[in-house]
Order: C-alpha cells, then sequence, then structure tokens
C-alpha cells in the first residue's frame, strides 16, 4: 500500500507515517514545512526509517498545496492507494489576523488537493481532517455549569453530524469550504472520499502552542516555565482523543472505503474523555511538576465553545471504531514525551 499524508510532518502527519511504515506500506509526506519545529518530526522519522531498514519506504517532498502544479506533478510520480489531507493553517486566532492567507491554505489549497486527485487516472481515496469548529460557537446549545465544568443540558451523547454547520471566525468558515467540497467531490465526480470532524487531538510530537494543541502547550509551559494564559474562567470542556486512537479511525475509514464514501462523521474522545482547560487539568499539572503553577486569566476568545463533546455513535455504527486510550492514560504518555523532549522546546 501507499499512503500520500499531506502535511506529514506534522504532529498528527508523522505519528500517522510512524504508524504505516511499521506496517511496511510505502510512506509519501508532503509538507512545506512551515509549522515551527516540524523539522524535528521529518528528522524523527527518517532516523526510524533508516534504522529498522526501511528507508526506501520514506520519500518527503517540500511542496505548498498552494502551488497546483507540483502537487499535482507528486500525485502523478507516486501514484498512492490513500491520501491522507492534514496540512492547513490550524488556528483561529491567525485567521482572524490574515483571513486571505487562511483562506487560501484551507480552501484554495484543499480544492488544489482534490482536484490533483481528480484528475488522476487511478483517483486514490482520501480522508479529510476537518474540525469541530465547522458547527460554530453553538450559542443556542444550552450550557450549564456543573460545579467547576460545564456540560450540555440537553445533549448527553455529544454533537451529532446532523448538526447544521454554522463557522463562526474565518478559520471555522475555511474549513467548511474544504469539508463540503470534499464531501461532494464524492457525489459528484465518485471520488472516494471521507470528512472526518475531529476534536481535541493530542499525543507524542504535539509541538503546542497557545492557540493550538492547548493541552500540549500547557505541558510544554510547565516543563519549560513559560507564563500561562487562560482565556475565559477554564471551566471549558473539551473531549480529547489520543493521536493513536484517531489513526485507528483512519485505518477503519480505508478498510471500509467502498462503504463510507462521501459520509462525514464527527471523531473525538466522546463523553468518556472529557477535560476541563484549567480548572481539572490545571491541579492534575500541578501535581505532576510537583509546584504550583501561576496563570493569568484574560477575555473570552471569539467563537471559543464553552463544551465540545462529538457523538461518535456514527464512527461506531458505520467504522466499528471507538476510542481505547483514556484521557489520563494519554496524557501521562504525552506528559512523558513532552519532559523527555525538553531540549526540543528551547
Amino acid at each position: 500500500m501507499r499512503v500520500l499524508i499531506i502535511g506529514g510532518a506534522g504532529f498528527i502527519g508523522c505519528n500517522l507515517a510512524a504508524h504505516h511504515l511499521d506496517k511496511g506500506n510505502h510512506v509519501i509526506l508532503l509538507d512545506n514545512l512551515s509549522r515551527p519545529r516540524t523539522h524535528h518530526n521529518l528528522d524523527w522519522l527518517h532516523r526510524k526509517a533508516q534504522s529498522e531498514g526501511r528507508a526506501d519506504h520514506l520519500s518527503f517532498h517540500p511542496v505548498d498545496i498552494r502551488d497546483f502544479p507540483p502537487l499535482r506533478r507528486v500525485l502523478a510520480e507516486t501514484e498512492p492507494d490513500l491520501v491522507v489531507h492534514l496540512a492547513g493553517q490550524v488556528t483561529v486566532t491567525k485567521s482572524v489576523l490574515n483571513p486571505r492567507e487562511d483562506f487560501e491554505i484551507n480552501a484554495l489549497g484543499t480544492f488544489n488537493v482534490l482536484e490533483a486527485i481528480r484528475t488522476q487516472p487511478r483517483p486514490p481515496a482520501m480522508i479529510y481532517a476537518s474540525t469541530n469548529k465547522v458547527y460554530g460557537g453553538l450559542e443556542d446549545v444550552a450550557v450549564v455549569l456543573d460545579g467547576m465544568r460545564y456540560r450540555y443540558r440537553d445533549y448527553p451523547n455529544g454533537i451529532a453530524e446532523d448538526r447544521p454547520v454554522d463557522p463562526k471566525s474565518p478559520y471555522g468558515c475555511s474549513k467548511c469550504a474544504g469539508d463540503q467540497y470534499t464531501r461532494d467531490y464524492a457525489r459528484i465526480y465518485g471520488l472516494r472520499t471521507v470528512v472526518f470532524r475531529q476534536s481535541t487531538i493530542y499525543g507524542p510530537h504535539q509541538f503546542g502552542l497557545e492557540d493550538q494543541g492547548w493541552l500540549a502547550w500547557l505541558m510544554i509551559a510547565t516543563a519549560t516555565g513559560r507564563p500561562i494564559t487562560i482565556y475565559g474562567d477554564g471551566k471549558q470542556v473539551r473531549d480529547m482523543l489520543h493521536v493513536h486512537d484517531l489513526i485507528a479511525a483512519y485505518d477503519a475509514a480505508w478498510e471500509r472505503m467502498d462503504t463510507v464514501a462521501g459520509e462525514v462523521f464527527n471523531i473525538g474522545g466522546g463523553v468518556t474523555n472529557t477535560l476541563t482547560i484549567w480548572s481539572e487539568t490545571g491541579p492534575w499539572l500541578e501535581a505532576l511538576a510537583g509546584r504550583a503553577i501561576p496563570v493569568t486569566y484574560a477575555d473570552w476568545r471569539p467563537g471559543d465553545q464553552r463544551v465540545f463533546i462529538s457523538d461518535n455513535r456514527k464512527a461506531e455504527r458505520l467504522l466499528g471504531w471507538s476510542p481505547k486510550i483514556g484521557i489520563r492514560e494519554g496524557a501521562q504518555q504525552l506528559w512523558d514525551w513532552v519532559t523527555a523532549n525538553r531540549d526540543l522546546f528551547s
């Protein structure tokens, strides 16, 4: 099997690449290395492939998805069976500051990927990493404060795919455009595409930043003594999905591609794997670090959801998938990776 991972040097991409190398598959990485520290992940993958005698199973192409000709050329030359499209501008804050760049990367870039696939003699299947931000701020969904955390009043299983999309930021709009184009290319052109509206993904090799990858960022800041700002009251709830569970979902979609092409799935930790931004995470991190962690509070950010929990029941039904790694076990793995690699964050 030949897998093309677009955004392959990123956090999810490098974990997915390692997974397919372990399975003996040929892995083609495409990335413009614009995200800070992605070269560390690329170096790690090359070392892994070399040490395991699989250097010929890994190739890298420094291509930007906004540049269509080289993108199409890579697909034509490598002839992948599956494309996993992970590349993108990934933060709400940057999209507000530079909406044109956000659009060009997420909307136009995804259109370019789809066109590059469509014009191949043998179009590969594609999995697109979308986001729960396509649902917007969910202002009409009743949320109540229950002790130190928020919860949905009327959605005990979380938010399902029948929720109308209503993005509330340039980032949400651009990802929603890619989301809808990916779905429609299955309907109009018969491409085998699947959309994953992903919740908070975490795990090793995640170089989290303040505005994206929040759990990794809090751990990095704690381990390196950097200042921490909590936006809102810290009682916001997110469902947390370990990257290895996400990869299992990708595998499940690939194995069932002929029956699930054109489908959209909410993919997250679900109701059993939730964590607050700070009211629960803070004390736990203080216990890990063995010291008090000072934080500064700031205003809520636009479009910030007080709760997001993914209803995974469609994925359970059609993909036979559910998360296996609990939040405490997975977060401990992330902490161990961060503290073992402090030199990467200097």
